[in-house]
């Protein structure tokens, strides 16, 4: 696919992207997005540097790695703390005609902390030095984007510091420290800090926000009021692939439809790669807000086949 290296520079802003998540944000609900309601910027969920080099975890994980050229610009987010596998996950993401390479320095996940990866990596700028440089290396003329917290315990302006001397292009702030995880709310009163902070090391650098971001509209506002570049949405985009569009479902019919039309695709895609229970994440938030939501929910999280969600789903619109 042809790549669009320096789709950065040209971004219209503020801009809103799609947060990479795990088991959420997967090709088929990228796929449902990129058709109702397409971001400024798509993000693959984050995949395993060490596992891309590996013969046979490779073969696993390159369908997250699968993308449709309506999701142009798309970012590859990966994780690791080899800095030669990262170089290597990098230049297959470059090969594979991702717009940039994305490094997760911010995941709290204990198991991925314990390899030396995501949040830990707060903690280990040696590390991550070396983990961006082989990214570069890897990626050629792509950008490289980092995605961080605030703080491991606390906000630390010098690990935000160390990142924005590392010539990054963009760097995405969860508003939380690791300690915090989703626990308390987003501290954007640091974003005006971090923007300054930036303003004084390199003002091309993007910086983008994320955490708490509950609509377009919102994160709008949190644009004016603190100044970053864009936003990131994560939660918001549950059972509302509309988020970035105009245009919202006319009725609890269309978008139940567009629920069975999501499972069909992640069958297609992912049977005999992903658990079907995946989907269910989905269904609840698909399934809310309406007369007869909780009795329609208990029917999906029945369900095994995306055929048993179109029959339940069209007995209760046809009641």
């Amino acid at each position: 696919m042809k790549k669009n290296i320096n789709f950065l520079q040209k971004i219209k802003k503020p801009f809103f992207v799609l947060a990479p998540m795990a088991d959420v944000t997967d090709y088929a609900f990228r796929t449902i997005i990129s058709k109702y309601g397409k971001p400024d910027i798509f993000w693959t969920e984050f995949v395993s540097a060490d596992g891309l080099t590996h013969p046979l975890a490779k073969r696993k994980l390159l369908v997250n790695l699968k993308y449709n050229k309506r999701e142009h610009p798309i970012i590859a987010q990966i994780f690791g703390a080899n800095p030669l596998n990262i170089k290597k996950a990098s230049e297959l993401c470059r090969k594979l005609g991702f717009d940039g390479i994305d490094i997760n320095m911010g995941c709290p996940d204990r198991a991925i902390e314990k390899q030396g990866a995501g949040a830990s990596l707060i903690k280990n700028k040696e590390l991550a030095k070396e983990i961006i440089k082989s990214a570069k290396e890897g990626a050629g003329d792509l950008p490289i984007l980092i995605k961080t917290r605030i703080g491991y315990n606390k906000y630390d302006k010098e690990w935000l510091r160390f990142l924005l001397n590392q010539g990054i292009d963009v760097l995405t702030v969860h508003l939380r420290t690791r300690k915090e995880m989703s626990l308390v709310p987003a501290r954007w009163e640091l974003m005006k800090d971090i923007v300054s902070l930036r303003d004084e090391i390199n003002k091309d650098i993007l910086i983008i926000g994320n955490g708490d971001v509950e609509s377009i509209e919102d994160g709008k506002k949190k644009v004016d009021w603190f100044g970053c570049d864009g936003v990131m949405l994560g939660r918001a985009i549950f059972g509302n692939p509309w988020l970035f569009s105009k245009k919202k479902p006319k009725s609890i019919k269309e978008k139940l439809n567009v629920m069975v039309e999501h499972t069909r695709f992640f069958e297609r895609e992912f049977k005999g790669k992903k658990n079907f229970a995946v989907m269910k994440k989905h269904f609840k938030a698909y399934v809310n807000g309406f007369l007869g939501a909780k009795e329609l929910r208990i029917k999906l999280m029945e369900a095994s086949t995306a055929k048993e969600v179109a029959s339940i789903v069209k007995d209760f619109t046809f009641k």
